[in-house]
């Protein structure tokens, strides 16, 4: 398990005990995966036979001024990390996003349409699905989210949390329209599919909670779940210019994970509640 440090592979870790499998959690410290030496020899000390790949570079405005770092992570590295599995019949899961889309469609992306990513994130991103298809190593697949929180790391439901206790009100985004993933839901599908991945070619799923909202919305309940009094007001993409575009329309279709692999996915109001009481805000 590759990223064994940032939220879905701090949810694996989590959820560990509860499976009949011999994790090896590492992070950039313990494995470079931009050297392929260094994950060949990773692999045949510990005798690996699935990765789990969550390792990324994330910083979506950084990567517009860091291409090649951006690129060397997002994408070169799954090559490597591709190539092995193919010569070495590794199952490999590896974590996308719905930045690869360019977020002006009308109705939820199914797997099958047509990528336009409009950041260097999501280009990179982009290059690494393409890159784990070409080489195609059997039973490995390519899982995209979105809007993803946890109670580890930082992300947008803590920072929701901690500007709700320093400020009276904030302006948040309610143009972009999406569904948050809490980071443990989808780690949790991951270790419950594993043994059911049986494909001859790389597959792309998609998986996000169940529900469709803006970020503003995502604000109001945070806060409210929380009984924080911050008042939230809704803001346009424009008042809060970033470096890098982000989608405006960024809902996945889920359908085909929730029909292949026979899964039930929670509404994301629920799994808010859920992380707000480990984060020991609700009771």
């Amino acid at each position: 398990m590759t990223g064994s440090k940032g939220q879905m592979g701090s949810e694996l870790n989590e959820l560990a005990s509860l499976y009949q499998y011999d994790f090896f959690f590492t992070d950039r410290d313990s494995l470079d995966i931009t050297n392929e030496q260094s994950i060949r020899n990773y692999i045949e000390i510990h005798n690996i036979d699935v990765i789990i790949n969550c390792a990324a570079y994330t910083l979506v405005d950084k990567a517009e001024s860091q291409e090649l770092i951006s690129d060397t992570i997002n994408h070169k590295a799954i090559e490597s990390l591709a190539q092995i599995s193919k010569e070495k019949n590794i199952k490999l899961i590896h974590i996308s996003t719905d930045y690869v889309f360019d977020g002006k469609h009308y109705k939820p992306y199914i797997e099958l349409d047509a990528t336009s990513p409009n950041s260097v994130y999501g280009s990179t991103k982009l290059s690494g699905e393409k890159v784990l298809q070409d080489i195609n190593p059997q039973n490995s697949i390519i899982i995209r989210t979105s809007w993803v929180y946890s109670s580890f790391g930082v992300n947008f439901v803590k920072t929701m949390l901690r500007l709700g206790n320093e400020r009276d009100s904030l302006g948040i985004i309610c143009d972009q329209v999406g569904s948050p993933t809490y980071a443990r839901d989808l780690a949790k599908t991951i270790l419950d599919i594993l043994p059911n991945i049986q494909k001859k070619n790389v597959e792309i799923y998609h998986y996000t909670n169940e529900g469709v909202l803006s970020w503003y919305d995502f604000a109001k309940e945070i806060m409210k779940m929380a009984k924080k009094d911050c008042k939230i007001n809704p803001i346009e993409t424009k008042d809060y210019p970033t470096i890098a575009s982000r989608p405006h329309y960024s809902l996945l279709n889920k359908s085909k994970i929730k029909q292949e692999f026979n899964i039930e996915i929670p509404f994301w109001k629920d799994s808010l509640d859920e992380c707000l009481k480990v984060l020991g805000e609700k009771k």
